[in-house]
C-alpha cells in the first residue's frame, strides 16, 4: 500500500515497520506520528479509511481512538490544578456538592485522576445510548457506592473516568470537557483532535472495523459469561453491554457527537502525539506553555501499583495516566522508566517518554484484542527505540 506523510531519514526502519504492518495485512488505514524536543519527526499514514477499501486514508483521516481519549481529558484536569482552581488532594465533594452521597465523602480529585476512586462502572444497568445523556451518568455516579474503600487499589474506570473529571471541570470551569479542550488546547494550537465531533468533521471519520467483524460479540459475551463471570471486568465491561450492533452504535452520529471524555475522542496519530508532546517536552508545545515542570513531576509520582482490580494487570498509576514500570504494559518495548503512557481498545497507543523529550501516537481503524501490547504497535516501537 501507498504510505504518505514525512520521516527524518534516521528513521527509516520505523517507515519500513510501518509499511510491513500494512503490506502484510494486519493494518486497513493507520497513522503514526512522533514528536522530539517538539519537532515532529515522523509522521505517517497509509491504507484506507474503510473495511471495503474504497477510501484512503489521508492526512486529514481521523478515527474514535476510544480510551487514548483519557489522556487528553486528564491533560484539562492537570491545567486546572496547575492554575489553582482544582487541588488534586481535595475532596470531589468541594467542586461537586453532589457527589458526597453513599461513602464518598473523602474520595479526592487524585483518586479520580489515579482510577482508585472505586467506582469504574455502574451498579445501574444502563445501555449505551445512556453515554449519551451526561445528566443521567452524573447523576448515577453521585449517588453510587465505592465498590471497593481501599484507595490504593486501582480498579479502571473504563468510562467513568471521563464522566467523573469533566464534571469537575464543569463545576469549576463552566465549559463542558470538550469544551474546554476545544478553547484552551486542540482549537488555539490547530491539532485536530475532538471529544464530540460536529457534522463538519463526520466525513472524515475513518470506518472502525472489529476484531472478526459480525461475530466479536459472540466471543466477548462467551468469555466474559464464562471464564470471568462475577468479576469486576464483567460488571464494568458488560454494561452497558458489548453485543454485535456495537460497531454499528460507536459509528453512530449520537456517539459520536455526545461527550464520552473517556472513551469517543476523534483524532489521527499527529494528533494524538501533539497532545502527547505538552507532557513530552516538559509543557510546552510550539512554544506555548501548558502545564509547569512541577505537575508534570506530580503525575510521574505513583499513586497506585500493582494488579489492577478490574483488568487484571499490573499497572502503575500517576495522575491520569500510566507510568512505565518493571512488569508493566509497556516495559518491554520502552525502555525508559519516567514515561507516560495508555492505549485504547484495538492497539491505539500513546507514550510520553520525558527521558527522550519524545511522544509517540499509533492509531487505526483495524481493531486487534488488545488495548495496550498490540503486536503493530510493538513492531513501530521496537524500530522506533531502536534507531535513537
Amino acid at each position: 500500500m501507498e504510505i504518505s506523510g514525512y520521516c527524518e531519514d534516521k528513521f527509516g526502519e520505523v517507515k519500513k515497520a510501518f509499511e510491513k504492518n500494512l503490506n502484510e495485512g494486519k493494518e486497513c488505514g493507520a497513522s503514526f506520528s512522533v514528536t522530539i524536543e517538539g519537532k515532529t519527526v515522523i509522521d505517517l499514514w497509509g491504507g484506507y479509511a474503510d473495511a471495503a477499501k474504497t477510501k484512503p486514508w489521508t492526512k486529514d483521516t481521523i478515527v474514535n481512538v476510544y480510551s487514548l481519549s483519557k489522556v487528553a481529558t486528564a491533560i484539562c484536569v492537570l491545567m486546572l490544578v496547575d492554575r489553582k482552581i482544582i487541588d488534586v488532594d481535595a475532596p470531589v465533594a468541594d467542586y461537586w456538592p453532589e457527589f458526597a452521597q453513599s461513602g464518598k465523602e473523602k474520595i479526592t480529585v487524585g483518586h479520580l485522576l489515579s482510577h482508585t476512586a472505586g467506582l469504574p462502572g455502574f451498579d445501574e444497568v444502563l445501555e449505551l445510548k445512556d453515554l449519551y445523556n451526561w445528566k443521567k451518568i452524573t447523576e448515577v455516579l453521585s449517588r453510587q457506592k465505592p465498590w471497593w474503600d481501599d484507595r490504593k487499589r486501582s480498579g479502571y474506570h473504563l468510562y467513568t473516568f471521563g464522566f467523573l473529571l469533566g464534571e469537575v471541570v464543569k463545576r469549576v470551569s463552566k465549559k463542558s470537557l470538550g469544551q474546554f479542550l476545544k478553547e484552551e488546547i486542540t482549537g488555539p494550537m490547530d491539532i485536530d483532535f475532538h471529544i464530540g465531533i460536529t457534522d463538519l468533521e463526520r466525513p472524515r471519520v475513518a470506518e472502525l472495523i472489529p476484531p472478526k467483524a459480525g461475530i466479536m460479540g459472540k466471543i466477548m459475551m462467551k468469555m466474559m459469561g464464562i471464564i470471568m463471570r462475577k468479576t469486576l471486568f464483567e460488571k464494568v465491561f458488560t454494561n452497558p453491554m458489548i453485543d454485535e450492533t456495537w460497531h454499528e452504535d460507536v459509528m453512530s452520529k449520537e456517539w459520536q457527537s455526545a461527550e464520552i471524555p473517556a472513551a469517543n475522542g476523534h483524532g489521527n496519530a499527529g494528533a494524538v502525539a501533539k497532545i502527547g508532546t505538552i507532557l513530552a517536552n516538559g509543557g510546552e508545545l510550539d512554544g506555548v506553555r501548558f502545564l509547569s515542570h512541577e505537575i508534570i513531576e506530580k503525575a510521574l509520582e505513583s499513586r497506585t501499583e500493582g494488579k489492577d482490580l478490574v483488568i487484571n494487570m499490573p499497572i502503575k498509576f500517576g495522575l491520569g495516566l500510566a507510568i512505565n514500570s518493571d512488569g508493566g504494559l509497556i516495559n518491554k518495548f520502552c525502555p525508559n522508566p519516567r514515561s507516560l503512557y495508555w492505549g485504547g481498545y484495538g492497539g491505539s497507543l500513546i507514550v510520553a517518554d520525558l527521558d527522550e523529550k519524545m511522544s509517540l501516537a499509533y492509531v487505526m481503524n483495524k481493531q486487534g484484542y488488545k488495548m495496550v501490547g498490540d503486536s503493530r504497535a510493538k513492531r513501530l516501537t521496537k524500530a522506533l527505540y531502536s534507531s535513537l
